[in-house]
Order: structure tokens, then C-alpha cells, then sequence
């Protein structure tokens, strides 16, 4: 009883936060005030780690409200995305290249930690391959997380001043005709099937996918219509915003000053060079310019999804984005970081 108690206390707590952000009007108000909240409660000491089914659980209501947005009339817009996606792979080279530059020769880091932490993103690979291969787990997951910190907090906001749509802090679906009962039920155990598979297959965020795609393709093709109920979507918001907080805990807080430094000159340049690469891809696909900055925005596929939605964007055309980027960095990662080390054999000790 005392541990469901805490687990409870903790979340009230995130959804204090994300209330108290509603009612100043911050944008993104449930999913960046819950994980300021829950990072605060951290440093208390009595917070737990979320347990994995109410991540999974937040991951499944998130993905299933992310699909409601795609209808026919937004497929038919994805045939103007080939060239912002094209783009997308020369932009994540480039951010990466320019964060890691600043690292080495600023902050003085050794070139392969430096282009580890640069990774726009995949933080799980990342750590797996900074593990595997003997590099500074703690300074990197220190810069990769500071950098999805900064944008759940500040991007929002960011967003709403460069003209993204108004659906910053209402609850989720607000407004909108509810999905039946059958509806909701056939989108949510088809995503939780589906991305239990794709949890076997080592995919990227499988139960959001799962669930993403299930709803993506009922709605598409309008076998069901609606969406999920605000409550449980923001509800959901509130526990990524937990999952979030996790990040941050266990780390020293002498390695955390000392990687401060580094963490924000890298996020500052990296986000400098999406930002530019984010523009021009805008044009090419034809969306806002909010929507390119959160699709080429240097964030984890979840976060980063779900931010699209909650502040009006197009989640289709960012979730697109974050998922090539996301596979690619799987993909390509530990090829290169492999090459570096062997190149450079000092960075393997």
C-alpha cells in the first residue's frame, strides 16, 4: 500500500504541475509542467521510477490520440513531404556535426563521446552504444537529456511565438466528437497488440507506434472516427511527463555541473543549424514553419510526437520526421561510432 500510495502522491504532483501551467497558459502546459513538476519531486528524494505499464499505458492513449489527426485529406498532403524528409537526413548530419564540433573543440571532449552526445535524439541507442563501447555514459546522457529538457520547457512556447496553432494548454481533443466505446476499444488492444510485437522486433517506442498506426489507419480510412477523451488523453500526457523526469534521476550532480557548460552550447548551436534546416524544409512540404521546427527539433521520437499534438501541429508530418531520424540513427550509429574508435584508438580506452 505505501508503494502505490507514492506512486500515486507522484503523480498527483505531475498533475499539479501541468495544472498549474494551465492556468498561467503556458503552452504544452500537461506534458512540460508535469515533467518539470515530477523533475522537482525528484530531488526530494521520495520519488520512484514510473512503473513500465503506466508508460506503457500513457505511450498507448498518446499514440491512439495522435492517429485521430490523420484523415484522408492529410494523407493526401504527405506527397508533398519527399524533399522536407530528404532534407531531414542532411539536416541530422549537420546538427550533429555542429554540436560535436562545439564539444571537442570548446569543451574539449574526445570525438567519439562528442558526436554521442550530439546524436539528435534515440536516446536509448545512444546510451547502449556509449555503454557498449566504454565511452563517458554519464557527461553524454547529462547533454542528451538537458536538450530534451530545454525543449519540452521552453519549445512550446517557441512554437506558439513563431505562429503555431492556439492548442497549447486545453486539454487534448477538447472540442471534438469522442470515439464510441468499440472504436476505442478495437484502436487500443490493436495498438497494444501491435506494439507488442514491435517491442519483440527491438522497434523504436513500439507501443506509441503500435498504437499510431492502428489509429492512423482506422481513421484514415474512416473505419472509426472521433477521438480519445480529453481526460484520458491528458491523463497520459501527465504520466510522459514522469517518464520524462525518470532521465533525470541518479545523476551525480558533480557530473551534472560539470557537463552543464557543454550541454548548453551544444543544444544552443545544434538547434541553431534545425532551425535553419527546419525553414527551408517547411517550404518545400508546404506546412507552417512551427511545424518544421518541431519535426526537425534535435528531441526523443515520443516527446517530440506528442508535442505535436497537444500544441495543434501536424503530428502526421512530425511523427514522419522523428521516426526516419530515429531509425537511421539506430541504423547508422554504431558503424560510425565503431569507425571513429578505430581510427582514433585513444578513444577506446
Amino acid at each position: 500500500m505505501r508503494l502505490i500510495l507514492a506512486h500515486l502522491i507522484q503523480i498527483l504532483v505531475a498533475g499539479l504541475g501541468g495544472l498549474v501551467f494551465y492556468w498561467l497558459g503556458v503552452p504544452a502546459a500537461w506534458l512540460s509542467g508535469s515533467a518539470i513538476a515530477a523533475t522537482l519531486w525528484g530531488l526530494t528524494g521520495w520519488a520512484l521510477p514510473l512503473p513500465r505499464a503506466l508508460a506503457d499505458a500513457a505511450m498507448l492513449t498518446s499514440g491512439a490520440a495522435m492517429g485521430a489527426a490523420v484523415t484522408p485529406a492529410a494523407i493526401e498532403a504527405m506527397g508533398r513531404y519527399p524533399g522536407s524528409l530528404i532534407l531531414l537526413v542532411f539536416g541530422v548530419m549537420a546538427i550533429s556535426a555542429a554540436s560535436s564540433a562545439w564539444l571537442v573543440r570548446i569543451s574539449g571532449w574526445r570525438k567519439a563521446d562528442a558526436v554521442l552526445a550530439s546524436v539528435p535524439g534515440a536516446l536509448s541507442t545512444v546510451l547502449a552504444v556509449a555503454a557498449d563501447r566504454k565511452a563517458e555514459v554519464a557527461a553524454i546522457a547529462i547533454v542528451q537529456n538537458f536538450r530534451l529538457f530545454v525543449l519540452i520547457a521552453l519549445l512550446p512556447s517557441l512554437v506558439v511565438m513563431t505562429g503555431g496553432e492556439g492548442n497549447a494548454g486545453a486539454l487534448v481533443g477538447a472540442g471534438l466528437p469522442v470515439e464510441s466505446p468499440g472504436g476505442m476499444a478495437f484502436i487500443l488492444l490493436g495498438g497494444l497488440v501491435l506494439g507488442t510485437v514491435f517491442k519483440k522486433l527491438k522497434v523504436a517506442a513500439p507501443i506509441l507506434l503500435g498504437a499510431t498506426i492502428v489509429s492512423s489507419v482506422s481513421h484514415g480510412t474512416e473505419f472509426v472516427t472521433g477521438v480519445i477523451p480529453p481526460a484520458i488523453a491528458t491523463g497520459g500526457l501527465v504520466l510522459i511527463g514522469l517518464f520524462i523526469a525518470d532521465r533525470f534521476r541518479n545523476l551525480q550532480r558533480s557530473t551534472l555541473r560539470r557537463a552543464l557548460v557543454s550541454a548548453l552550447g551544444s543544444f544552443t548551436v545544434g538547434m541553431v543549424v534545425a532551425a535553419l534546416f527546419a525553414s527551408v524544409a517547411a517550404w518545400l512540404a508546404g506546412v507552417s514553419f512551427a511545424n518544421g521546427l518541431v519535426a526537425f527539433a534535435p528531441g526523443g521520437l515520443e516527446a517530440m510526437t506528442v508535442l505535436a499534438l497537444i500544441l495543434g501541429l501536424d503530428p502526421l508530418y512530425v511523427g514522419i520526421h522523428h521516426l526516419v531520424r530515429f531509425l537511421g540513427i539506430g541504423l547508422v550509429l554504431p558503424f560510425l561510432i565503431g569507425w571513429l574508435q578505430r581510427s582514433r584508438p585513444e578513444a577506446a580506452e
